[in-house]
């Protein structure tokens, strides 16, 4: 599969990690920055990311800051993307098999590294159910109506 990464300064260490272990895996990785530890802003990170995944560049991206927050609310301004902030496998399981997630994101300053493993590999082993879930999935990428 490939995968965008993409994160700020905050989780630049994170980013190393969890790429290295994709690419372990097998999958390839398209790391979007950043590539020092300058100091860069989330949104532009989490913007690029969202744009890789909506494209159809990468098939599922993976956004990192240091609460995981700033970057996921970035992210999910795209309407084709479904970005989940997860702190556990099981959440990140779930955010596949009933959202369809096709972003996954964490925050490096309250994640650690095995467990930010382990919720990456519940991501990316976790089917999208469908079913019932389908027809609300399809509603996420509409704008809200009055």
């Amino acid at each position: 599969m490939r995968i965008a990464i993409a994160s700020d300064h905050a989780a630049l260490a994170l980013k190393a990690i969890l790429a290295e272990w994709l690419r372990a895996a097998g999958h390839e990785v398209d790391d979007l920055g950043p590539h020092d530890a300058t100091s860069v802003d989330y949104p532009d990170s989490g913007y690029k990311l969202a744009e890789a995944v909506a494209s159809g560049a990468a098939e599922r991206g993976v956004a990192l800051c240091g609460s995981g927050i700033g970057i996921s609310i970035a992210v999910n301004r795209h309407p084709r993307v479904r970005c989940a902030l997860v702190s556990e496998p099981l959440s990140a399981a779930l955010a596949r098999e009933h959202n369809d997630a096709n972003v996954l994101a964490m925050g490096a300053r309250l994640t650690g590294e095995a467990m930010a493993i382990a919720c990456l590999d519940a991501f990316l082993s976790s089917p999208f159910a469908g079913g019932r879930h389908q027809h609300r999935v399809d509603k996420l990428g509409l704008p809200m109506k009055a």
